[in-house]
């Protein structure tokens, strides 16, 4: 590892003046993705600032009925929380799904928005990948990309991204607040993430320098029930293959809301638009769960080595639905 400085901010403004002052700098909170990514070479920040003693560790609810969760809260507290529990069961489940309890104790809410890809190409220094070397080519596209994306991908590149908590988190309409030397500003989830494009090196949409200050959720709708459900290679602390956070209301049989997001298919949560506008109004059956994930599926262009998941996601909407239906008609 590369010598680099450190720095332990004492408020959010302290924070951004340092990294505004330092463009080699780059926010530290649990360090569970950045200290790896540092120790292989593909991170090599000249100033790390520590974030985790910021007043950012705490859950609470607004008088509209709003979560506000801080962006030092860690994996494991949010998964734990009362209310978190109780009104979006989805996102605890999410967070309980995505990595050993040792890592839940460590890793953050802003830091786990903010994961890089896991493909092999993006981590193997010795070749090509224009997420971290633009213009170098995607070897995945012809190589291994059994777990790579199926929707919104691009030549450019093809590699998904890991988080479980974005994907719940897009589907509860959930939105993104940050500080900046210019104040305060705010991003829902759905465009707090770039598509693609032709520069995969470019993320998301914070401004350069900003501080992920926490994250603000809705309050959930009424009668609506939610689940997370993922399926990995094995049953412990795997990244997904594919992943479905649902949110469903579900009255006398019809759909009166749905919201739908998909997780390992792009290089970004996949909310599912065009699933949600038919099963809103429609028979909360398995054959309507069915049609709406065709129409959402139909714009996949998996590769040859990962077309499998154009039926496994299929199934997985059909299966979570179906279940969240079951749960509302008892």
């Amino acid at each position: 590892m590369r010598e680099f400085g450190y720095r332990r901010a004492g408020d959010v403004s302290e924070a951004v003046a340092l990294l505004a002052a330092e463009p080699g700098a780059r926010y530290l909170g649990g360090g569970t993705n950045l200290v790896d990514l540092m120790k292989s070479g593909i991170e090599r920040p000249e100033l790390l600032v520590d974030v985790r003693g910021l007043p950012l560790d705490r859950i609470g609810t607004g008088p509209d009925g709003a979560l506000r969760i801080g962006a030092t809260v860690t994996n494991s507290d949010l998964a734990a929380h009362p209310e978190v529990r109780r009104r979006y069961p989805a996102l605890a489940q999410a967070v309980l799904a995505g990595a050993s309890g040792q890592l839940r104790n460590m890793a953050t809410v802003g830091g786990n928005l903010l994961q890089r890809t896991r493909c092999g190409y993006f981590t193997d220094l010795a070749g090509p990948c224009n997420k971290r070397v633009p213009g170098t080519g995607c070897p995945a596209l012809t190589g291994e990309h059994r777990n790579h994306a199926i929707l919104g991908a691009s030549p450019h590149c093809v590699a998904t991204h890991p988080s479980d908590l974005a994907v719940a988190l897009s589907a509860f309409d959930a939105v993104v607040d940050y500080r900046t030397p210019d104040g305060p500003g705010e991003l829902p989830v759905a465009a707090f993430y770039r598509p693609v494009g032709d520069t995969p090196e470019r993320e998301t949409a914070l401004p350069p320098g900003a501080l992920i200050t926490g994250v603000t959720l809705p309050a959930a709708p009424d009668g609506a029930a939610s689940r997370y459900r993922k399926v990995r290679e094995r049953a412990s602390f795997a990244f997904a293959l594919g992943s479905v956070a649902a949110v469903l209301d579900v009255r006398a049989g019809v759909v009166r809301d749905a919201r739908l997001a998909l997780g390992a298919v792009a290089s970004r949560p996949w909310r599912a638009r065009a699933a949600e506008q038919l099963l809103i109004g429609g028979p909360a059956t398995a054959a309507a769960f069915g049609a709406a994930a065709d129409a959402e599926l139909k714009a996949a262009e998996p590769l040859p080595g990962n077309a499998y998941k154009v039926t496994l996601i299929r199934n997985l909407v059909v299966a979570v639905l179906t279940g969240l239906a079951e749960e509302a008609a008892r």
